[in-house]
């Protein structure tokens, strides 16, 4: 059935919004995050005497007082540029399990900080040595999780290498829910699902923020060598859950015409040890 692309965007909406993944698999989860949010910062390229190790000291220190305590955040992850357009660029990902929760948190971090440096000299020395890291400028996205996660089998214990791919949707006029939802499922089973290359994998969509046709996929892998080997056995994979040539480019031009064809690459590293 042919829909609109107001009826195709609203339907597609609900859905993933009621569909929410978890970063690690858990047998009996009592929720799961929602949303999403992400926040790019940038390295203050003008500190002389910047060190990674004391970086990382000093985040740990901010995650375990705070982050680690703050009730409302379920899951935090920090990313280094590895391949971007921007090599000051870091990200910060917070999950969270309602909309409502995300307008709590910031309150509770204020009291978790003045609890951690009750003196308020150390506070404000403590702040400004961790933010004597970062430049000014920063930016917001809050995005939706998606059904259809690999979740990693346990939590990793080292840097990982996360690939992050970003489409566009297009809103086809005679797209459907059904149909989207479908092919999504059925590429995820025979396909992501399959592939050993891949140990987690999790989707989602723009929920709040500058453009709302955006779907990423985020792919996390044991080293960037994986990266090629991924490619090679999706490839594989594909064949063998469908080995009718002509099988496999009617339900690729499917798929492709939910998107635009216009497409961003990204790799990152998942930073051990900073994360929730």
């Amino acid at each position: 059935m042919k829909t609109t692309n107001q009826i195709f965007t609203a339907v597609l909406t609900v859905l993933l919004l009621l569909s929410p993944a978890i970063l690690f698999a858990q047998e009996e989860a009592p929720k799961r995050p929602e949303f999403i949010a992400v926040t790019t910062m940038h390295w203050n390229m003008d500190m002389e005497d910047f060190d990674m190790e004391t970086w990382k000291a000093i985040e740990k220190e901010f995650l375990d007082k705070v982050t680690m305590k703050n009730e409302f955040i379920m899951g935090s992850s920090t990313y280094l540029h590895l391949f971007t357009a921007d090599n000051t660029e870091l990200v910060y990902v917070q999950t969270f399990a309602s909309w409502e929760d995300m307008g709590k948190f910031g309150d509770r971090n204020t009291e978790l900080i003045k609890e951690a440096w009750p003196d308020e000299a150390a506070r404000k020395a403590f702040m400004k040595k961790r933010m004597a890291y970062y430049a000014d400028e920063h930016s917001d996205e809050i995005y939706a999780t998606m059904p259809g996660a690999k979740f990693m089998a346990e939590k990793p214990t080292k840097d990982m290498v996360t690939y992050v791919r970003k489409n566009h949707f297009s809103f086809p006029e005679d797209g459907t829910q059904k149909e989207f939802m479908a092919l999504k499922k059925e590429g995820f089973d025979a396909i992501i699902n399959k592939n050993e290359h891949i140990k987690a994998y999790y989707p989602h969509v723009h929920a709040w923020g500058s453009d709302r046709t955006e779907y990423l996929e985020a792919f996390f892998l044991d080293s960037m060598a994986d990266l090629d080997k991924m490619y090679d056995r999706n490839e594989e994979l594909m064949k063998e859950a469908f080995p009718d040539e002509e099988v496999r480019k009617t339900k690729g031009k499917a798929w492709r015409n939910y998107f635009t064809g216009v497409h961003g690459d990204y790799l990152y590293t998942w930073v051990h040890g900073l994360s929730k």
